[in-house]
């Protein structure tokens, strides 16, 4: 049972992603910023630093997956965020191997996750021809406000879920089911 918690926390991400838009203020949503919520990656960093060893890889299974649904659902081209936040996952997965699973490890690897998935997505919209924003705009309009606004859901997930999944990564190791 507790196999399907993982996958079922980031499906509700993943519908709840769809909808972040519409709870934001009037101010913000009414203005030329774009925010793009990326609330998967977010707790696909959380499975790679605190459920994952440094030799089990569920956390880029589950962006392989994930990543594939939300083209599906919310994008017209097939694969971007698939290739994106698989191989974010998997950047970080390596970093962690250098870092140790604490705050402050989070919130950089969480940052650097969201600057590098979204930039990536925006160099592929660009090089496909989905996207002609420049880069200086890209940053202002888009990059900036979509990392600060992840930021802070990543800030406010870290105490709902870390301790959560550094417990059941203790189960998984000690073969409690």
């Amino acid at each position: 049972m507790k196999r399907l918690f993982l996958p079922l926390i980031l499906f509700v991400f993943l519908v709840f992603e769809g909808v972040a838009i519409e709870l934001l203020p009037e101010s913000l949503v009414g203005s030329s910023l774009l925010i793009i919520p990326h609330w998967v990656l977010i707790t696909l960093i959380y499975i790679t630093i605190f459920y994952d060893l440094k030799d089990t890889y569920h956390s880029i299974v589950y962006a392989l997956v994930f990543g594939l649904l939300i083209d599906i659902v919310y994008t017209g081209v097939l694969g971007v965020y698939m290739f994106t936040y698989a191989i974010v996952t998997y950047i970080i997965h390596s970093l962690m191997k250098l870092l140790h699973s604490n705050f402050y490890a989070t919130i950089l690897a969480g940052t650097l996750a969201i600057a590098f998935a979204d930039m990536a997505i925006y160099v592929i919209y660009l090089v496909v021809g989905i996207t002609a924003l420049p880069w200086n705009d890209y940053l202002m309009i888009r990059l900036i406000p979509t990392v600060l606004a992840n930021q802070m859901f990543l800030l406010l997930l870290y105490p709902l879920i870390a301790k959560r999944l550094s417990i059941w990564k203790q189960q998984q190791l000690s073969g409690n089911s």
